[in-house]
């Protein structure tokens, strides 16, 4: 669709000794941006027109007249072919204007027992409904995209890192489903969220309701609500709802970023834990060898145009006195692109994950790098009947030693482990590899392979039940 803008036309009446300068249109307009709420605003006045049929307030003529310019206003407007003036200043207005050229007064009645104020809330809701809907679609979407890869990697041994050394060995089929339960968080975040936005503010009207016999709870129910708000003053001028659904946006936004700068990590050549596939990558304009993770290092640095939009909301409703206020028009934008932004990075990133290729030698070295299986001698030593400080103190200095010699704890002789406790034995040895270290840790929640694909299955049949 493409929104076609034009000078035309006065939007106000008699009130005014003078015109508006056009300064001031471009300033005070939104029709710029806020015509993308044209579907949910058609969509509601629907409903709107609906009920003040059902109510005996229009006739039963004006709404079937409404209903036919609606559905070809929606069709001008889906055809590129709607004229959108800048003097209307917005979105509704616009159509309001388009409708009563259509059908005449029917168009004029549509706007009885409402206000742009209870109306502009009840679009925003319906666009934030919508867009939380498709965001819990692409977190399923990358969720099970990090599931496939876990999957082919169940037994794939990498260095878990604290303060970025080499901790403790995992899996990297462990290391993604630490993502995955990021991104389950989210997605319990934007649900919950959704139950908060899904309250009807039509029905307000500019603050104080309406003396017009209308009937809220069927529009809540034609439009899918939960709820109607509760009181008109809050109802105009709430924006909990948009603010909540920047903050978990906010949230998502830092786990894919998180993320990206272990994509980056990992795919750097003095690394070279992964490959990213090249249709998510580009060159240099100089250097011809280079493969750049433009992907995820652009999706690192849009986090702070997110936050930046969070921040941005709060500032906007922190000085607001009850109710509607013409700064609530600063709301649209940091929303729509706070939704733009998170739709195409999850729907990038679930095809990105289904790219990544991982170098399983190069983990496995990297683990053997830093004593990762320290904690495991130090374990051994506590189920020999050993404390566990002394245990730790007597692995402490035998990976000195190690670090002397360089070589691993699994390098040393029987003799030379036993100077640093009589209680090592021949057993000991199993409990220093790789494979024994993580499938140790068999306990909910572990490295141990049994259980990730315990865990793999568990949140599959999340995913299957929507959650």
């Amino acid at each position: 669709m493409t929104a076609q803008f034009s000078k035309k036309s006065e939007a106000w009446s008699a009130r005014f000794s003078e015109p508006v300068s056009d300064l001031v249109k471009r300033y005070t307009a939104s029709v710029f941006f806020d015509h993308r709420l044209a579907p949910f605003d058609i969509q509601g006045s629907l409903a709107h027109a609906e009920m003040l049929q059902a109510q005996g307030i229009i006739s039963a003529q004006d709404y079937a007249d409404i209903v036919r310019g609606m559905t070809q206003i929606q069709s001008e407007i889906d055809g590129g072919k709607f004229e959108w003036l800048l003097d209307l200043e917005d979105v509704h207005l616009n159509i309001e204007k388009r409708l009563t050229e259509l059908v005449g007064d029917a168009g004029k009645r549509l706007h009885t027992g409402r206000s742009r104020n209870d109306q502009v809330a009840t679009d925003i809701r319906l666009y934030v409904r919508s867009a939380i809907d498709d965001i819990l679609g692409l977190l399923k979407d990358l969720r099970l995209a990090l599931l496939d890869l876990a999957e082919q990697h169940v037994d794939t041994i990498m260095p878990g890192f604290t303060h970025m050394q080499v901790a403790q060995p995992i899996t990297f089929a462990h290391h993604m489903l630490a993502y995955v339960e990021m991104f389950g968080r989210d997605a319990e975040r934007m649900a919950d969220t959704r139950k908060r936005v899904n309250r009807l503010p039509l029905g307000a009207a500019a603050l104080a309701g309406t003396t017009f016999p209308i009937d809220r709870l069927r529009v809540a129910k034609t439009l899918g609500f939960d709820d109607v708000c509760h009181n008109s003053l809050d109802a105009v001028s709430d924006r909990d709802f948009a603010i909540e659904f920047c903050a978990a946006a906010a949230l998502i936004m830092t786990h894919v970023s998180r993320m990206s700068e272990e994509l980056v990590l990992w795919m750097s050549p003095r690394i070279g834990f992964i490959d990213i596939a090249d249709r998510f990558c580009t060159g240099s304009s100089i250097m011809p060898q280079k493969k750049n993770p433009d992907v995820a290092e652009l999706a690192r640095g849009k986090t702070g145009r997110v936050n930046g939009h969070l921040v941005a909301l709060l500032t906007l409703m922190k000085g607001q006195p009850l109710a509607y206020n013409k700064d609530n028009q600063e709301d649209k934008e940091p929303l729509f692109d706070t939704a733009d932004t998170i739709i195409d990075t999850l729907r990038i990133f679930a095809d990105m994950v289904g790219g990544i290729s991982v170098k399983a030698d190069a983990m496995r070295s990297a683990t053997l790098q830093g004593y990762a299986t320290a904690t495991d001698l130090a374990d051994y030593l506590v189920k020999k009947g050993l404390p566990f400080r002394d245990a730790h103190e007597a692995v402490a200095h035998a990976v000195r030693v190690c670090v002397d010699r360089n070589c691993d704890l699994s390098d040393l002789t029987l003799d030379e482990m036993q100077q640093f406790s009589s209680l090592i034995e021949a057993d000991v040895f199993q409990a220093l590899t790789l494979e024994g270290c993580v499938a140790a840790r068999d306990h909910v929640g572990g490295t141990a392979p049994r259980q990730i694909r315990l865990a793999i299955a568990r949140v599959r049949g999340l995913c299957e039940e929507g959650r």
